[in-house]
């Protein structure tokens, strides 16, 4: 049987770079925008480790507080309400929904897993045009433990009525890919521009620079591809 594809959301299938004009006119640089979501990721790992747990969406309001202060730009509300609420009209990658499609096509199983909450995911993948593509849609907030903890992974096995080893977790940063692989699942990593893979953590099964890439991997590696 072919491993189920799960899919990490922001990054992965959505194109955070839609927020940098937003980041543009509150910070004048959109660069600011990598600073934010790196700062949410280490505030969502710290939570983690620690036992804490707060939705995602609340992290990233608390992440954009503290660059804000870092950088001395006082946000009005209305501005953070906008530059937050377009976390939920993210484009989709050009070539992620022909890719997903593919993968249908074959016959292989497809569901989402992101640490924002459900509510958050299904505006995203409702708003990007993909949530039909999906037989689930799941959220780590379930288990209120976010990725790269291994209740999600576990949680998603679980929802889909497999054993974590029947998964391939398909993502966009190092630390989703090591957490799935160390929970048991096989993984894809998708090295889109500026990602790397960690040179301490397991090392994924397939590695491309898009989607296009990881899908004709993954399709070769379950002898799916038509000759």
């Amino acid at each position: 049987m072919p491993h189920i594809c799960v899919f990490d959301v922001n990054e992965t299938l959505l194109d955070l770079r839609a927020l940098d004009p937003a980041f543009a006119e509150l910070f004048g640089d959109a660069a600011v925008r990598r600073e934010w979501f790196a700062q949410m990721i280490q505030s969502a790992l710290v939570a983690t480790v620690t036992g804490a747990y707060a939705p995602f969406g609340q992290i990233g309001d608390a992440a954009l507080s503290m660059v804000a202060a870092r950088r001395g730009v006082a946000l009005a509300d209305d501005a953070r309400r906008r530059l937050l609420g377009g976390m939920r009209s993210l484009p989709p990658h050009p070539e992620v929904r022909p890719a997903l499609e593919r993968l249908r096509a074959a016959g292989v199983r497809l569901a989402t897993l992101t640490n924002s909450t459900a509510e958050v995911a299904e505006a995203q993948l409702s708003n990007a045009g993909l949530s039909e593509l999906f037989e689930l849609r799941l959220s780590a907030d379930t288990v209120r433990r976010l990725k790269p903890a291994p209740e999600p992974y576990q949680m998603a096995a679980e929802q889909l009525g497999v054993d974590l080893g029947a998964i391939r977790l398909i993502a966009a940063h190092a630390w989703d890919i090591a957490g799935a692989r160390r929970a048991g699942c096989a993984a894809a990593f998708v090295a889109r521009p500026g990602m790397v893979l960690d040179p301490l953590a397991p090392t994924p099964e397939i590695v491309g620079a898009d989607m296009h890439a990881v899908v004709e991997q993954i399709l070769a590696s379950e002898g799916m591809l038509q000759s």
